[in-house]
């Protein structure tokens, strides 16, 4: 519809570039030359998907021709047939993303098509969208490429074939809607040269390109920055089985493209396809003939039982029925004819419905794309637990299906960047990849999302207003970590005007002794089960407005600041926040300590417990050495508290280590091991195994650090990744090795049980020296190889 054959295949097979870098000086301080261009009469807000196109004659092919593009909502350009960008990053009004692609490689002597689709969802738009209205600007980088900037002479038509299908799903769910494309309605080959645009109309330009900090009296709409982000991936990715089928034979050759699927006239027929494993993928159908033929392609992580609607093992088909996102295509009739989806989907299941009419209809090729943040895995890990391997498998998948143009809680349902399960992804990002790039992107992004009154959003970018207070202390936590994990102290040290702005506005909120006093917004800690006094994820509160978890987690952020500003910034805040964390720490063991049970409550009656208390109370370092190692205990033991679900476990866990409990912490992993047992390719949302709303959800993914930091043992001990503490907790494994990047090369470690001897081999990167925590021994490690019996 949107694509010939051929050009679908360039689609499929395109290479990308990034020189955002390298973008004109000018760009970034004057007024740009190129327009934002709309189609004339267009509905500013409303849905609508819009092909723009330009002719550029060139005397000879260039070496470079560097452009700049965005769109608002979502472009692809194409040069020659061929998709060269997608975008723009997703970002905010005052943030507006820009790409920078050199065009070069596409571009020849004699004509040339430069184009575009650029489509707006309107009100049916995902919420992560943040949109001003429908518009495309592109900008060449000197005067050398100015022919192609937007303006008059680039020729628009809308896609009259094209509208929004909203899905049906059990949930929340504001991600995209699916589409519908009647390709007898469908423009072709209008990627091409030769192409006859007779009826396209001259675009109308709405406002010159204005870069963030322009000065403008007539207003700057959208401020354009160059995204930090590269394009994001796209490979080639084969079904890797046909599951069930109604009507028609379908061999496995299909799924390699090989062989062709004739549903004769007059046919019902539906293909059940298994991707596998969970994925996001753009989604390509080709097929050929079969007029009026209608397609329908579903998209779901799992299947659900036809009675009870619930999802139970994963690879299970029988007595299960798939609904969800779908798209839906209608046959023109073509020789050749190709379906693209315009928004990435997330599936493991894909089932394909197809209803002919008078003639045939011939499907030659069903494959995805499969997209994502390009990032690279480069730690490593095995054990004598065979297990343990997969489960860094799955939870590397899930890191990296929820990670695009930002982080995002979960691909399918929401794709929305929450500052609780960004910060646990940002440490997956350092720990396997040692790539900071989208880490850097979200700590600015939060930051840019604070509310006059200093609070920020609980999820940016994203239209509307949610805030989670929690989350914004766990901003400060972002913060930290990136400040203990990167050498670039200079980045931080930007943020902290914001983070003096976010804890301004908590001490507005507490009382005379420090605590917390209905601290207003959503109070969101985790999603714990079977417990009364949590409603909507926020801990109990005691008659006085006051919590033990948010007043600890407060307590928490009071000391990340002081190591932060003491180094980084104004000696004297440090000091004014070192004095809060003193006093809040007093109030919270005189209001919250129990003396008969030994632990901290919730509220200061002490009638109700949480393991979220204990653990918070241990990492904040209130109770120390065999106290915290007692309190640890009982946080495991005692089966009156609530629970932490899988995405609090993380603290958990670290809390566990912290009071000198590692070694529980493979015993541990039920709910990761119940998810495996389940077939599930990705981890769930929460401790629902049977029906957890998202089987893809990356606050889940905390074995991706801790088999790395707790197991292996291998930590930051100083600013910066300066040097290294590793303080393994082997538990019942006999074997245990791996790799961990640091921003000088690779950590690795090699540990080996022979009777009831251990033996280690410690390698550090030149220029990096630590210690060893062994067996009782604190060992001196120096860079290179370190031998340890």
């Amino acid at each position: 519809m949107r694509t010939t054959f051929l050009a679908c295949l360039f689609l499929a097979l395109s290479t990308f570039t990034y020189a955002a870098s390298e973008v004109n000086p000018e760009l970034q301080q004057k007024r740009w030359r190129a327009y934002w261009i709309a189609a004339p009469g267009a509905s500013p807000q409303g849905y609508g998907v819009y092909h723009f196109r330009k002719q550029l004659h060139l005397d000879e092919k260039p070496g470079h021709y560097r452009v700049h593009v965005s769109a608002d909502n979502r472009y692809q350009l194409f040069v020659n047939g061929t998709i060269v960008s997608l975008g723009p990053a997703q970002s905010d009004l005052f943030h507006w993303n820009y790409e920078t692609v050199d065009i070069a490689p596409w571009l020849q002597s004699g004509d040339n098509t430069i184009a575009a689709t650029v489509w707006n969802y309107g009100t049916d738009g995902p919420l992560a969208q943040i949109s001003l209205r429908t518009a495309f600007i592109l900008q060449g980088d000197t005067q050398e490429e100015a022919a192609v900037n937007t303006n008059p002479s680039w020729l628009v038509t809308e896609d009259k074939g094209c509208q929004a299908l909203k899905p049906t799903v059990l949930g929340y769910f504001v991600a995209p809607y699916g589409e519908v494309i009647d390709m007898t309605k469908a423009e072709k080959g209008w990627q091409l040269n030769g192409y006859d645009a007779t009826g396209w109309k001259p675009a109308e330009p709405l406002m010159a390109g204005s870069p963030k900090g322009f000065m403008a009296t007539d207003g700057t709409g959208w401020m354009l920055v160059p995204s930090p982000l590269p394009q994001m991936e796209r490979s080639l990715q084969r079904l890797s089985a046909v599951r069930k089928t109604e009507g028609v034979r379908v061999t496995k050759a299909f799924l390699f493209g090989k062989a062709p699927i004739t549903i004769p006239s007059h046919t019902r027929a539906v293909i059940l396809f298994d991707n596998g494993q969970n994925t996001n993928a753009y989604v390509h159908l080709d097929f050929s003939k079969g007029k009026l033929a209608t397609m329908a392609l579903t998209y779901a992580e799992s299947l659900y039982d036809t009675k009870t609607l619930e999802k139970g093992h994963r690879n299970a088909v029988e007595g299960k029925v798939i609904f969800g996102v779908k798209d839906s295509i209608i046959a023109a009739g073509d020789e050749q004819a190709s379906y693209a989806s315009l928004n990435w989907k997330t599936f493991r299941y894909l089932q394909l419905s197809v209803e002919t009419q008078e003639e045939p209809l011939v499907l030659n090729d069903l494959y995805g794309i499969y997209t994502g943040f390009p990032f690279q895995r480069r730690a490593t890990f095995a054990s004598s637990d065979p297990a343990l391997a997969k489960m860094f498998d799955i939870g590397w998948r899930t890191a990296r299906l929820c990670a695009m143009e930002t982080y995002m809680d979960c691909p399918y349902y929401e794709r929305l960047q929450y500052l609780g399960d960004t910060r646990l992804q940002m440490l997956v990002s350092y720990y396997n990849t040692g790539n900071d790039t989208l880490a850097r992107k979200a700590i600015c992004d939060i930051d840019n999302s604070r509310l006059a009154e200093g609070v920020t959003e609980g999820r940016y970018p994203t239209r509307g207003t949610n805030v989670i207070s929690p989350f914004s202390l766990m901003w400060i936590g972002m913060l930290h970590d990136y400040y203990m994990y990167r050498p670039d102290s200079a980045f931080v040290s930007q943020h902290l005007p914001g983070m003096r702005q976010v804890l301004s506005f908590f001490i507005q909120h507490t009382g005379k002794d420090g605590s917390l006093k209905d601290l207003p917004y959503w109070n969101f800690m985790d999603w714990v089960e079977r417990q009364r006094q949590w409603k909507m994820g926020v801990p109990p509160k005691g008659k006085d407005g006051c919590s033990a978890i948010l007043d600890l987690l407060l307590l928490r952020a009071y000391q990340w600041a002081t190591d932060l500003e003491a180094h980084l910034g104004n000696q004297g805040m440090a000091d004014g926040y070192r004095q809060r964390a003193d006093m809040l720490a007093n109030t919270i063991q005189r209001k919250y300590w129990d003396t008969n049970k030994q632990c901290y409550a919730d509220v200061s009656n002490k009638k109700c417990f949480s393991q979220h208390a204990q653990a918070l109370a241990i990492l904040c370092g209130l109770v120390k050495g065999k106290q915290a190692e007692q309190l640890a205990e009982c946080m495991l033991r005692d089966s009156t508290m609530a629970e932490a679900s899988i995405y609090f476990k993380y603290y958990v866990n670290r809390a566990l280590a912290k009071a000198g409990l590692g070694d529980t912490y493979l015993d541990g992993l039920g709910i990761w091991n119940d998810y495996m047992k389940l077939g599930m390719t990705t981890w769930g949302e929460d401790s629902k195994l049977m029906n957890t709303r998202s089987d893809c959800h990356a606050w889940s993914a905390s074995p991706n650090i801790e088999l790395l930091r707790t197991v292996l043992g291998i930590d930051t001990d100083a600013p910066g990744f300066a040097k290294v503490r590793i303080a393994p907790h082997l538990g019942r494994l006999t074997q245990a090795s791996g790799s961990v990047p640091h921003p000088l090369g690779m950590i690795r470690v090699a540990y080996q049980k022979k009777g009831k001897d251990w033996s280690a081999q410690i390698v550090l990167p030149k220029g990096v020296t630590g210690k060893l925590l062994w067996r009782g021994r604190t060992i001196v490690l120096t860079e290179s190889v370190n031998n340890i019996k």
